[in-house]
């Protein structure tokens, strides 16, 4: 008689890439060795209306920071021309731009959570929190892919 091994739940994985020096895939285990930031948020839901919750989990500026953005070190400004591109699994979209994140101009406390109220997100994975948001349709749950890019030419 063969005995199975129990279902081991699969553990969600985003995908770093882009204009990067490191690209990587990261897990919610991955996230959680990060200094993690926790911020109660509200935001309006088009489908459920008001939400409350409390979010834990890294700084998306040091996540990519780590991951090595492809900045021009002897231009100051350059980091400005980098959009970040977020998708989770659902196919929700959103993009933001590098200064949003960036600690010398928006300085947006944008999450990568990797816990809701919390409950760890291993199975789900990461989402994106944007705390200064009112509307949730920023906050992308199940992150499967995070692109860096700031190779698009000039719109002149």
């Amino acid at each position: 008689m063969s005995r199975s091994l129990p279902a081991v739940d699969p553990v969600a994985e985003v995908a770093l890439s882009g204009d990067l020096a490191r690209p990587a895939r990261l897990s919610v285990p991955d996230l959680l060795a990060w200094p993690q930031r926790r911020v109660q948020v509200s935001f309006e839901c088009a489908t459920s209306g008001i939400q409350h919750h409390c979010f834990a989990g890294p700084l998306l500026h040091d996540v990519l920071s780590d991951a090595g953005p492809a900045f021009d070190p002897t231009r100051r400004k350059d980091r400005l021309r980098f959009l970040i591109a977020v998708t989770g699994a659902d196919g929700h979209h959103a993009v933001l731009s590098w200064a949003e994140i960036d600690p010398d101009f928006g300085r947006a406390s944008v999450l990568l959570a990797a816990s809701v109220d919390g409950t760890p997100l291993d199975g789900a994975g990461p989402q994106l929190v944007l705390p200064q948001d009112r509307c949730g349709a920023r906050h992308i749950s199940g992150i499967s892919a995070i692109r860096v890019d700031g190779g698009y030419t000039a719109w002149t």
